[in-house]
């Protein structure tokens, strides 16, 4: 079936927001803007990295399935930032081999992730996307559905996430000033966007892997309201079902897409799959009938502790945090444009809120420049073309539920 859109708000028809019909987020894990798009033409990146002695070290080519993770809490992004100078990336621990001289300072090379240069080249690659987090995925996830975490941050370890939790978790708040607080259950009643969606009765699908440890990367999972009440049912596991429920034709007002393990960017999965996982997805969306109505955008939920040379304006507690891709695909983006507006992730949840007439959370959402540069609704929707990746779409769905290959 086909999710019935809702009726186009004002605003979005003076600028044009009322031609998308369909908002689909997908996220990915774990990497900095210049560990993707180093060199990447009229955007800004860095060839080489501030070191917390003064000097500096080339960026050195680090395969995506390379073994070893790098620590990426809000301590971590602290000590990367270092009041600014972005030269504490060197203090972050990283599992690399002994010897392996600083191995936060890195980037992939460009052969592995080619499906997200293509889609750069061919659409918008916005240069100046900031997590709105100082921390790691946990609360990057719960900024992307809500706008803010509740002041909580990513200590102690929470594995799984959320209200299915053992009773024993815990995870660390915030004060007002950002300093630790306590620890409460990772299990919360605020408010996120799927309040508004539901109050309009606006469609939305949460894309996510189930693992054996429960609903870990599903940031719904986290929220009381949605986990124990009927919007479970928006929460649709294994993730690689939107490929299917594309072809079917159906697809929510507003998605979002999570990855598992296999198919995500994150250091230490040992795998290469991410850039071809999310080429299919633009691939299915490109070659169905939603593509003449939808707007894409793909985001990494944090920097992993990969080197970024760009200082986040500090305008909370808790960000904004070390800078991330951001790429717009649309048949209404703009063709090879770099936007260098400085956005967040309060910034597609305005994007929602302005296409469909939704009430400002009031978080992250408010502050937030909205993405309208990635676009020119005056033009002649474009004609998809497919984006060539090196691993096919039912390879990648097949990889979803088993270990990442070891792909050194």
């Amino acid at each position: 079936m086909i999710f019935a859109s809702a009726i186009a708000a004002p605003a979005a028809e003076r600028t044009g927001l009322s031609k998308i019909e369909h908002i689909v987020i997908v996220v990915q894990e774990n990497r900095s803007f210049d560990n993707l798009f180093r060199g990447f033409p009229n955007a800004h990146s860095a060839s080489r990295g501030k070191l917390p002695n003064g000097t500096t070290v080339a960026l050195k080519p680090v395969s995506l399935a390379a073994a070893y993770d790098i620590s990426h809490s809000l301590q971590d992004a602290k000590t990367a930032y270092d009041d600014g100078r972005m030269d504490g990336f060197a203090n972050e621990y990283a599992s690399a081999k002994p010897g392996d001289s600083h191995p936060q300072y890195a980037y992939v090379p460009r052969s592995e992730v080619t499906p997200y240069w293509s889609l750069a080249q061919q659409y918008v690659l916005g240069d100046q996307m900031f997590a709105s987090q100082l921390d790691g995925s946990f609360v990057a996830h719960q900024y992307l559905i809500a706008g803010w975490a509740g002041r909580s941050y990513n200590y102690p370890a929470v594995e799984p996430w959320g209200c299915d939790s053992p009773s024993s978790n815990a995870i660390g708040l915030l004060n007002s000033i950002g300093q630790p607080l306590g620890i409460t259950y990772p299990c919360f009643t605020y408010s996120t966007i799927a309040d508004e969606l539901d109050h309009k009765n606006i469609s939305w699908r949460y894309y996510a892997p189930k693992t054996g440890t429960g609903y870990s990367w599903t940031a719904f999972d986290a929220i009381s309201r949605v986990r124990k009440g009927p919007d479970w049912k928006n929460i649709v596991t294994p993730e690689t079902r939107v490929l299917q429920d594309v072809a079917k034709g159906e697809l929510a007002d507003v998605t979002w897409v999570v990855p598992s393990l296999a198919l995500s960017d994150h250091a230490g999965s040992k795998s290469k799959r991410g850039p071809s996982w999310v080429a299919s997805i633009v691939n299915a969306i490109g070659k169905s009938q939603f593509w003449s109505s939808t707007a894409i955008f793909v985001v990494w939920d944090d920097w992993g502790g990969w080197y970024d040379d760009v200082a986040p304006p500090q305008l909370d507690f808790d960000g904004l945090g070390i800078r991330v891709p951001l790429l717009c695909v649309s048949p209404y983006a703009k063709t090879g444009y770099v936007d260098d507006t400085r956005y967040e992730f309060g910034s597609l949840l305005a994007f929602i809120e302005d296409r469909y007439g939704l009430a400002s959370l009031g978080r992250t959402d408010a502050r937030a420049a909205v993405p309208l540069g990635c676009f020119d609704f005056a033009q002649k929707p474009r004609t998809f073309v497919r984006i060539a990746a090196p691993y096919d779409a039912g390879e990648v769905a097949r990889s979803a539920t088993a270990e990442a290959p070891d792909e050194q």
